[in-house]
């Protein structure tokens, strides 16, 4: 691996030296308001590239040749976001960990493409609700109102590329980020419009519904790591599978087998009809990491999946991944002991979770102080459920947040102090806990667990 790797670096070279004696150079910096990491580290896909380290007024530069344009991501633990690097960038940003997306601002040559991209980012996440209330509408009518969606960010796009020199790769990667969001919404209708009318059928849909989807690609590797794409493509799979079990398999009212059955329907579809093998191990781990965490029991029927998985996937590190999450749900299951976790309280003093579960009922939940909007709703549930369970502890971990932050947060949302702990290290509680859902809530008695996948919105105390 480590000559494959040289050999590919000395062809980038060589390839640089062909075209003009040496590359250009790729400069990438800026600063980090509120830092939470001391780093800033930089991936092309999953692959590590490069590493730097904030200096004393919180900025960083990173100063790259011979990189292929293309989709990367920046990580300043535990965040992370897309940014888009072809040679002769010179890229800055702005940002505060506070509000660590909407406060994101790209500066200098190459900014252009960056900016739209992380607009497109929060437009989507904006306009969730509006779609959600959208549902219920016959087909033409919510095909209609996504086409109108559609059309206001294309014409966003055609603004960009009339003012800009942009290359075709960009130009492909921001198109993308305006359709498969809206293809998306479009997959998902048939369950949700189910859903929220109540009916026992699906809608019937007319055969230009999907007529998008013979435009699109599905062993597309450049987009594999980009959430727009793969968020569609799986819903793409579940769509057909789902469609696929209720007309021909006759087993998805059958509760546990159904899921069992379906998701090895998704494993198998995606075997048949994706052949980059990248992307078809992104999606098998995808497919298991999602059967478990709704399954989240330990049984037979887990088993003869994970097994199915495990000979469809080629990836060693996912199939290590995927024992260890089994694993996990394992270590959850009710009457056992809650697994050892060590936080911090706001004294900076280390506690075991086990010492503070001790003797009491007790209802761990988690937050993160990089969504707001979340943490609000958070406090309200918690005021609400300690008002009708006075019994109970409800004890907040606090996760992808800088301590100091943290302690400002606790203070701005005039929370409980001697009932709030810092988790420094998210991966060790995220792995630990299976943190699968922003409301995941762990109930507890005497350190015995209750219910290790219960949801602060309806926990069943």
């Amino acid at each position: 691996m480590i000559r494959l790797l040289l050999g590919l670096s000395l062809l980038s070279i060589l390839a640089c030296s062909e075209r003009s004696g040496e590359c250009p150079t790729v400069f990438f910096g800026g600063e980090i308001v509120n830092p939470t990491s001391d780093y800033v580290v930089l991936y092309r896909n999953d692959t590590y590239i490069d590493s730097v380290k904030l200096d004393r007024g919180n900025k960083f530069s990173f100063k790259l040749q011979g990189i292929e344009e293309g989709l990367y991501h920046f990580d300043h633990s535990p965040e992370l976001q897309y940014l888009y690097l072809q040679e002769g960038d010179s890229i800055l940003i702005r940002l505060n960990t506070m509000e660590f997306d909407e406060s994101l601002v790209f500066s200098g040559q190459g900014s252009e493409i960056n900016n739209f991209l992380i607009e497109m980012f929060l437009a989507h996440e904006d306009e969730e609700q509006e779609v959600y209330a959208l549902y219920h509408l016959p087909p033409e009518e919510f095909r209609m109102k996504m086409d109108s969606l559609q059309a206001a960010k294309l014409e966003q796009l055609n603004e960009l590329i009339s003012e800009n020199k942009l290359s075709d790769k960009a130009i492909d990667l921001a198109m993308a980020s305006v359709n498969f969001q809206s293809f998306t919404h479009r997959e998902a209708y048939p369950f949700y419009h189910k859903k929220k009318t109540g009916k026992e059928e699906f809608p019937d849909l007319p055969d230009s519904f999907y007529a998008y989807r013979k435009t699109v690609d599905l062993n597309n590797r450049e987009l594999a790591y980009f959430r727009p794409y793969f968020d569609y493509i799986k819903y793409h799979f579940g769509n057909l599978s789902y469609m696929a079990c209720m007309e021909d398999c006759g087993v998805m009212e059958k509760p546990s087998m159904g899921r069992l059955h379906y998701n090895k329907h998704k494993l198998s579809l995606v075997d048949s009809l994706v052949q980059d093998n990248e992307l078809r191990n992104l999606l098998f781990r995808n497919i298991a990491t999602d059967y478990l965490l709704r399954e989240h029991t330990a049984s037979q029927e887990c088993q003869i999946f994970i097994d199915k998985f495990r000979k469809l996937s080629s990836n060693d590190e996912h199939k290590e991944e995927i024992d260890g999450l089994y694993e996990g749900i394992q270590n959850l299951q009710p009457n056992k002991v809650l697994p050892e976790i060590t936080i911090v309280d706001v004294n900076n003093e280390t506690v075991s979770i086990n010492d503070i579960g001790k003797n009491k009922k007790t209802v761990f939940y988690f937050w993160t102080g990089s969504q707001r909007r979340h943490l609000k709703k958070v406090v309200h549930l918690v005021a609400e459920l300690q008002k009708k369970h006075p019994d109970y502890d409800f004890v907040g971990i606090n996760v992808k947040t800088g301590y100091t932050q943290w302690q400002n947060l606790l203070e701005e949302f005039n929370m409980d102090k001697a009932k709030q702990y810092h988790g420094a290290d998210f991966h060790e509680i995220q792995t630990t806990m299976i943190l699968d859902d922003l409301y995941k809530c762990v109930i507890t008695e005497d350190n015995v667990i209750v219910d290790a996948f219960a949801n602060l919105k309806k926990p069943q105390i």
